[in-house]
């Protein structure tokens, strides 16, 4: 290879442009210049060179796949009918097209990955001795784990454990097989290099397609609805189905995979025989190492130069897996940018009316005459505790005797209506009082302690506030969003030995968080009030508990054990001197599931809550509509702290409250008030829906027949404003 680029120099240096040429085509015909540039730098032996120029020469073929789809792409999305500006500068074009390579090429090094470490596997080495038999003998060991002893998987969840059992099992028996029949490893590499090459190819084009269907429908690349599609997998699956013609695309989509995998990479069908052997390993790490630092780099870049007025020229320029892992980093979704929006000045006003106040939501609060007299303050939300699991609300089963007990010595709310559908969602509403904001919580956003907190208002009235959590609080954010809201964490760390009686994955059972919280309020100075929040986790998938119990493993169970840890904690924390002069608020964090045939399923908010504090509590129940963000307003009142209140939320025992609800999804964003319910989605769309209950359906919707215009704009004046 080095003659050819001597022969290449020496031609140009002797003015032989025909021989120039010859030797070129040669040049090229074997490999590329690239590849003959490193190979210059690093010199390598026959072997190693004809292994490194395959890895190459592959790559160099997937990426300029890549990027031919790109361009295609970046083309079609500009006579896309959901692009309606392209009078872009010529800056802008160029940026468009080169800096847009640039982001596709950078992107793809990236992903390329998953193929090299699967070349880099492809080796003799790993079957001889001794190598051989440890690798076979660490596979066993994994697999007698998960099939003979109490694995992590077996705490989890059914379902990962049968993965995990399946996996590791199939690794141990192909890995034998290649082992002790060595004559069908060469078959094996050459199947697997089949696979994982045509899934590469598929990747690319299927992208491709799912890039401009994502732009027909949102104007934009990639960005948090697509991360939430994730989770809201069967909704979207099944939406896909009813949408198009799938059996015709997907036999589409493999047809055209397989012929152009087999244009751009048949010459590889052998590729066990240009992998095995030579050490070109350490020169493959090398190189690519630092091709990926350097589109790590120019990911890093790229986005400063996405700053024009038009959006289109932002959107069109970048590429739109590296918004979808941007997106899933950062949990956003901005309102103004894909919700109905109205002047900023027509929504403050609109809340100012609402709220009785001089300008928007801030205002005064007076709930006593008396300072003297200052309550401890807990709040306990329960882990995917729904009202359908109560006696109260219609189930037959006894699973929530203390709730239900509960429910006739407290403030009781009837009708009460989770935020969202996720723990963080239930913590937001608790703490900040705020109306959910559209994409992820902002408990899970780096930016999370611009918002006033419940902890942060009630400190400077001269309490401490405690979050008690029975797991790890790194968990969903939680420390980064209470620790940096000055809160005083008690998580799984902070636990002895001697304290935890049974854990699992998601931590300690509800029965040590309980002893926990008990045992660190004992010791608490009587002269200081404390605020506290105890979050619960055993109500929660793999229903594990103490082994003295007897509930059963299902989400049953889970109620069951959690409602009798709720019942035992409070009957002794009301016999403490702390405890009589504590008040309770014991509500759920969100319901055991939201999905349903509408994108908001209303029954799925409901849940339970109560304030209880025997002597100071007269016991009734609120058979308004409430909101879980009105909940502390409504605690600060009942223990009779006045505030100035930046907060959404109202107490329900203020004259001028309103009764509403605000329930969202990670992009549906919905209010209800006065029999109907507004629901705000991404590209402005807007729907509304009456509140029609009947006796076998308290919350059953139909389609309101026409948009109630002053419906729609109490509920954008909520969320614009809220979102800013």
């Amino acid at each position: 290879m080095f003659c050819c680029l001597k022969r290449l120099l020496g031609c140009v240096r002797l003015g032989k442009p025909r021989c120039f040429l010859g030797v070129l085509r040669i040049a090229v015909d074997n490999r590329t210049i690239f590849v003959l540039y490193l190979t210059h730098l690093f010199p390598v032996t026959t072997m190693k060179q004809k292994a490194f120029q395959t890895v190459t020469s592959i790559y160099v073929r997937l990426a300029a796949l890549a990027l031919g789809i790109g361009l295609l792409l970046r083309i079609a999305l500009l006579w896309n009918p959901s692009t309606t500006d392209i009078g872009f500068s010529l800056g802008e074009w160029l940026e468009i097209f080169f800096v847009g390579a640039i982001n596709d090429l950078a992107v793809f090094t990236l992903a390329f990955g998953g193929l090299w470490l699967f070349m880099m596997s492809v080796t003799e080495l790993k079957y001889r001795r001794p190598w051989g038999y440890l690798i076979l003998a660490l596979l066993v060991g994994l697999c007698c784990y998960v099939l003979f002893f109490n694995s992590i998987f077996h705490q989890y969840s059914g379902a990962a454990r049968r993965i995990a059992t399946l996996l590791f099992c199939y690794w141990a028996l192909t890995f034998a097989l290649r082992l002790f029949l060595p004559q069908i490893r060469p078959y094996w590499s050459r199947i697997w290099w089949t696979i994982l090459s045509g899934i590469y190819v598929g990747a690319i084009l299927m992208n491709g397609i799912s890039e401009w269907i994502f732009w027909s429908e949102f104007g934009v690349r990639y960005n948090f609805i697509a991360v939430d599609y994730l989770v809201y997998t069967h909704e979207v699956v099944g939406n896909i189905i009813e949408s198009y013609p799938i059996g015709w695309l997907v036999a589409l989509l493999v047809a055209v995979t397989c012929g152009v995998q087999w244009l751009l990479l048949r010459r590889f069908d052998r590729i066990e025989q240009r992998l095995n052997e030579g050490a070109w390993r350490w020169t493959s790490v090398g190189i690519y190492g630092v091709m990926v630092l350097l589109s790590l780099g120019i990911l890093k870049l790229t986005p400063r130069l996405q700053t024009h007025e038009n959006t289109y020229a932002n959107e069109l320029q970048a590429n739109g897996l590296h918004r979808f892992a941007e997106a899933f980093r950062k949990n956003e979704l901005r309102y103004d940018q894909f919700f109905t929006t109205y002047p900023t000045d027509e929504m403050q006003a609109l809340l100012t009316e609402r709220y009785h106040t001089s300008n928007g939501v801030e205002r005064e609060v007076i709930n006593s005459t008396d300072s003297t007299t200052r309550y401890n303050l807990m709040v306990i939300t329960m882990e995917s505790m729904s009202g359908e699991f109560m006696a109260r609300f219609g189930n037959p089963k006894t699973l929530t005797p203390n709730l239900d007990s509960l429910y006739h010595q407290s403030l009781a709310f009837d009708r009460l209506y989770a935020t969202g559908n996720r723990t963080v969602r239930g913590l937001e509403a608790v703490s900040l009082s705020l109306p959910p904001c559209p994409g992820q919580s902002i408990i899970k956003r780096t930016d999370n302690t611009s918002h006033t907190t419940i902890g942060e208002l009630l400190m400077e009235q001269g309490y401490t506030p405690l979050y008690f959590y029975g797991g790890n609080s790194y968990f969903d954010n939680m420390a980064s969003f209470f620790g940096g809201n000055d809160y005083q964490i008690i998580d799984e760390k902070s636990y002895t030995p001697d304290e935890i009686s049974f854990r699992n994955i998601w931590g300690v059972c509800d029965e040590d968080s309980y002893r926990k919280a008990l045992r660190t309020l004992d010791k608490w100075d009587p002269e200081t009030p404390f605020y506290a929040h105890l979050m619960t986790v055993s109500n929660h998938r793999p229903y594990t508990y103490p082994a003295h119990h007897h509930f059963p493993q299902n989400r049953e169970g889970g109620v069951m054990y959690s409602d009798y840890a709720l019942g035992e904690f409070l009957r002794e924390a009301v016999q403490r001197e702390w405890g009589k002069r504590t008040i309770f608020l014991v509500v759920a964090d969100h319901c055991a599931s939201s999905a349903g045939k509408q994108d908001i399923v209303l029954k799925n908010h409901h849940i339970p809550a109560l304030i209880y504090a025997p002597g100071i509590v007269e016991p009734r129940v609120e058979e308004r509509m409430v909101s879980q963000i009105d909940l502390m307003p409504t605690l600060l009142d009942v223990a009779g702290i006045n505030y100035r209140s930046p907060f959404y939320g109202q107490s329900v025992l203020d004259e001028g409250y309103v009764e509403r609800a605000f329930v969202a999804t990670y992009q549906d964003l919905g209010y209800v008030e006065a029999g109907r319910m507004t629901i705000l989605s991404p590209v402005r769309r807007v729907r509304q829906y009456l509140l029609s209950p009947t006796p076998d359906e308290p919350h059953r919707l139909e389609p309101a027949p026409e948009i109630d215009s002053v419906h729609l704009r109490r509920a954008v004046a909520y969320y614009q404003t809220s979102a800013q």
